[in-house]
């Protein structure tokens, strides 16, 4: 979570630059962010997928969208939330895609060899839970609780009132609850 625990600081270095009279490139911003936050928003995505070779492939290319349209965004202090958000719909179009291939089930059947040996087993049964979830109240919990952000944050990024984010939130804990139970 290191990643995360820093701010948006090759954003703000970029505003600094550029109050300095230097312009700071959209490769330089953009790799600032990547080097800062790529680490967690695969995180991110691994949590929402279930699946790391498929995350680390959809922040590639969130942040290769954010190059690509570094000139058309209206306010480049907001890049960390346009990453964010790119990864958040790429995760969503992948279980899609997912649950078009693997009728009726939603996520993943088995972890890959390298999340079994990494994650414990009440981590796996979390992480198994939370992807029974309707995709909505997951990222509610993975933007509120994994990446610790502010409502008005998740609101931003998933495109929801803030009362909305409240109530999904709720909602998902009570869910996520009665699912760990049931699995006991």
């Amino acid at each position: 979570m290191e990643a995360n625990t820093t701010s948006a600081r090759g954003s703000q270095g970029a505003a600094a630059e550029e109050a300095n009279g230097k312009r700071a490139t959209a490769e330089d911003v953009v790799s600032d962010l990547y080097r800062e936050h790529a680490v967690g928003l695969i995180r991110l995505a691994v949590v929402m997928l279930g699946d790391r070779p498929a995350a680390e492939d959809i922040v590639q290319e969130a942040f290769l969208g954010l190059y690509q349209r570094w000139d058309s965004l209206v306010d480049t202090s907001n890049a960390l939330r346009y990453v964010r958000s790119s990864v958040l719909n790429g995760c969503r179009s992948a279980l899609r895609r997912r649950a078009r291939r693997e009728r009726p089930g939603y996520g993943p059947s088995a972890d890959s060899p390298e999340s079994a040996v990494l994650l414990a087993d009440e981590h796996r049964q979390l992480l198994g839970a939370m992807r029974r979830l309707p995709r909505r109240q997951r990222e509610a919990l993975v933007l509120r609780f994994y990446l610790e952000l502010p409502e008005q944050e998740i609101s931003i990024s998933m495109g929801i009132s803030r009362g909305t984010v409240k109530s999904t939130t709720s909602r998902a804990l009570a869910a996520l609850e009665r699912l760990l139970r049931e699995d006991r």
